[in-house]
């Protein structure tokens, strides 16, 4: 799932911003980057194309489609509204740190994006089945008819880990983040730390007096008399 987001964003971020997860769209709304127009446009797009992919999936591969989202035996509704709220939350920071933020790693972005999509799988697959995506849920039921009566936790959960995600960032951008590591982004050879300048002479070696070959400090008299 991570490498499928990581190769679709990396081939269509450039035409729409490769966004394929409405909760990442409100995530982008709630801190300004997409416009009220463009995010219900957006939002829509996604959930009709999670239906469609779900049914052209379901005529092109025989016997049931075994693709629904629901929570593991032993999770309840509220443990599964919470995983889904952090795994969406931190999806959605990776999304705005690493691709909003504009940097020298930008074009890189598709890359972290779905390596965090990934990690996030490893852990939740065997608890919520990892949606973090309420369109990717949303598809695989309408075409299934909602067997799970547990599916509202894929739209209150990953709701709730866009606004988690999204105010996160927003401090961040409020304590001015990048001046607390400033030059992290720089690629000038002068931001580099210079290991063999000469270091500033000590205190110490500033209270001795200058003294020459035979000794004698600077100020003292040349001659001694019996």
């Amino acid at each position: 799932m991570g490498f499928s987001l990581l190769v679709s964003a990396w081939l269509f971020y450039r035409i729409t911003g490769g966004l394929f997860n409405p909760n990442i769209t409100l995530a982008l709304f709630l801190v300004g980057l997409v416009k009220p127009v463009r995010f219900v446009l957006f939002c829509v797009a996604q959930l009709v194309g999670a239906i469609a992919a779900s049914a052209l999936l379901s005529a092109l591969t025989p016997g049931p489609l075994y693709v629904n989202t629901f929570l593991q035996q032993g999770i309840n509704s509220f443990q599964g509204v919470f995983i889904e709220m952090f795994l969406t939350a931190t999806l959605a920071l990776a999304v705005l740190m690493l691709a909003a933020e504009k940097s020298q790693v930008t074009p890189f972005a598709p890359i972290g994006i779905g390596l965090t999509l990934f990690v996030g799988h490893l852990w939740a697959v065997f608890y919520t089945c990892a949606s973090m995506n309420t369109a990717r849920s949303f598809g695989p039921a309408v075409i299934t008819g909602f067997p799970y009566p547990d599916h509202w936790v894929y739209w209150v959960g990953p709701f709730l880990g866009s606004l988690l995600g999204a105010t996160f960032y927003s401090m961040l951008k409020w304590i001015q983040y990048q001046d607390l590591n400033p030059g992290q982004s720089s690629t000038e050879e002068k931001d580099s730390p210079d290991l063999l300048a000469e270091a500033p002479p000590s205190d110490t070696e500033n209270a001795l007096p200058n003294r020459d070959v035979a000794g004698r400090s600077a100020g003292s008299v040349g001659t001694c008399k019996p």
